[in-house]
């Protein structure tokens, strides 16, 4: 008789292997099916070695500079080749980390291609049908792409390219201002490549609050970076030598030229993989329907993560496959992540970070709202570490100074955002982050000055 599991996870990624993991927590019989390796696009082609190539573009970006800071660097070279060796070493390591936790959980994991049959149930290459009384959907995404701007490494690519890539261009014409693009801008920026990023809406990371924003777009501007909002792709062409873009400005074409284009346009759920339309799964705008128990039109099946209408981000994608497997177990109330006390980080230099509200979407949605900002250059921790660009914009509720929002860029953003969110999170005011005492010199004294600020009690600034 075939194994029968309680829960059979489709997807390794970080939602599903936490979500495998939980449920095993749960005394649930597990298993968890995964076509490529555990860790999914995070560990093995996104997050985890992205980063691991932005920590080296720092390091030597920092060197380069070092002569300030009392640090002559001489003949400092860099070797790419290496830089990306290193990173896939990162990815090894998480992945086999992630293996371990199956092992320790007494999880089953199924290597295999996974797809839902007409019946609803869960058959996977190599292991036929795997009986289960829930399955839970976590394929995740891939990489979007525009008409014409379909990979053809080494001259057009996707970011799944460029984690491989040894070679640098001369040259590189970024689509796509969002924390993808702004991130490997950032990286081809510190190693010499002339870079141009092209996006379509007003600002560079769209959404986000238009005062970090415009901060970013002039700290890349520093950087020479050159840096086209307003400004859509029409067409592309290639030869021998690179590649020509023509985009449009106010109705004006114009024609870019550089080595290489890199697509960064965002990312689309793999529904279209895992057998949705046979099972009868019903889909919206590309993505899997979902009630407040991540339970599709069948109630055995289940999807959460990049699959779904939720901020496609592997946090997200973690606290949702725990939510979901403890709604199924009755651990919890039924209910989605509430979008605004999420956080989302990109990790160019200085750092961006950012969760709640935008001032601009706060006076939209026609809250009172007091502002409060705190630059970086008067943080002392800042001073010291020669990081000073940046700010910390907290946006408050004026009557009782709930804090909606909290929007930084700079020095450990991505860690000190963590404050913010915790003081949201038990719906904290402008007083509480202001109120409590940090360490001096730290970065995160800037959300308690920023906090101070919005309630017209600033000192340092």
């Amino acid at each position: 008789m075939a194994d029968r599991y309680d829960i059979a996870v489709l997807g390794g990624g970080p939602g599903g292997y936490t979500a495998a993991i939980r449920a095993a927590q749960l005394g649930l019989r597990t298993a968890l099916v995964e076509r490529d390796r555990l860790g999914g696009v995070c560990g093995n082609w996104g997050c985890i070695p992205s980063k691991a190539i932005i920590r080296s573009a720092e390091v030597y970006d920092t060197a380069s500079r070092g002569e300030k800071l009392g640090i002559v660097p001489g003949s400092l070279t860099f070797d790419y080749a290496k830089v990306i060796e290193n990173s896939r070493g990162a990815a090894d390591r998480v992945s086999r980390g992630v293996s371990s936790l199956m092992k320790k959980n007494g999880i089953t994991v199924l290597a295999g291609h996974g797809r839902l049959d007409g019946e609803g149930r869960l058959v996977v290459d190599g292991h036929g049908l795997v009986e289960s009384e829930r399955i839970l959907l976590a394929a995740g995404s891939g990489e979007r792409v525009l008409p014409g701007l379909e990979p053809a490494p080494p001259q057009v690519t996707t970011s799944r390219e460029l984690l491989e890539e040894a070679t640098l261009p001369g040259s590189v014409i970024i689509v796509g201002g969002g924390a993808i693009g702004v991130e490997f801008g950032y990286v081809f920026s510190c190693f010499g490549v002339d870079v141009t990023i092209v996006e379509l809406e007003a600002q560079l990371l769209p959404g986000m609050d238009g005062t970090i924003a415009k901060e970013l777009e002039r700290v890349f501007s520093r950087r020479k970076i050159d840096v086209r909002t307003s400004t859509g792709y029409r067409s592309l062409t290639r030869d021998a030598a690179g590649v020509t873009l023509t985009v449009e400005k106010d109705g004006r074409s114009e024609e870019l030229r550089a080595e290489r284009c890199v697509v960064a346009v965002g990312r689309r759920a793999l529904i279209d993989e895992i057998g949705l339309a046979e099972a009868g799964v019903e889909t919206e705008r590309g993505l899997v329907r979902v009630d407040d128990r991540f339970q599709t039109n069948l109630p055995h099946v289940l999807a959460i993560g990049d699959l779904v209408d939720s901020p496609q981000l592997a946090h997200v994608a973690s606290a949702e496959g725990i939510a979901a497997v403890e709604i199924a177990a009755s651990r919890r109330p039924p209910g989605r992540l509430d979008p605004l006390r999420i956080p989302g980080c990109v990790y160019c230099h200085p750092e961006v970070a950012t969760i709640g509200l935008s001032e601009e979407a706060a006076r939209e949605r026609g809250y009172e709202v007091q502002i409060g900002t705190f630059p970086y250059r008067a943080l002392g921790r800042a001073v010291a570490s020669d990081e000073l660009e940046g700010v910390v914009k907290i946006v408050s509720e004026g009557r009782y100074g709930e804090v909606l929002g909290c929007h930084v860029l700079g020095g450990a953003a991505t860690d000190i955002i963590a404050e913010a969110a915790m003081t949201m999170g038990l719906e904290g005011t402008i007083w509480d982050l202001g109120g409590t005492v940090h360490a001096h010199p730290t970065f995160a004294e800037g959300v308690m000055e920023a906090a101070l600020a919005a309630a017209g009690e600033g000192v340092n600034a």
